[in-house]
């Protein structure tokens, strides 16, 4: 089954080790790097202010702290220049207009004549 809002195991393989947190890290280790993401990505991809994230996430407070301390050092962009290394283009979107006009919609042939 898959989460829209969660990283697949792939994605995670690619970011876990550059994550604050780790076992030979000064101060606290994060058990729940994982779980912390995906609050993030969530609140992002649905919108959400913090204050709506889902109690399963945490502490909303928490949360936000935490991603402040890690904008400011930087992590973030870290997180998003390894996931754009090997993109997959999974969320891809080309926009496109195509509209049909009718033959005469142009206007007069060899006409310079602006309406004013």
């Amino acid at each position: 089954m898959t989460r829209r809002h969660a990283l697949r195991d792939d994605q995670w393989a690619r970011i876990k080790d550059i994550l604050p947190g780790q076992p030979n890290d000064v101060g606290v280790t994060a058990k729940d790097n994982r779980l912390f993401v995906e609050a993030v990505l969530y609140r992002y991809k649905t919108g959400i202010p913090w204050r709506d994230l889902p109690e399963r996430f945490g502490d909303f407070r928490v949360i936000h702290t935490r991603f402040s301390r890690w904008s400011q050092k930087g992590v973030w962009e870290q997180v998003f220049n390894q996931l754009s290394e090997q993109s997959d283009d999974e969320y891809a979107m080309l926009d496109a207009t195509i509209v049909k006009a009718h033959q005469h919609s142009a206007g007069k042939k060899g006409s310079s004549h602006r309406s004013q």
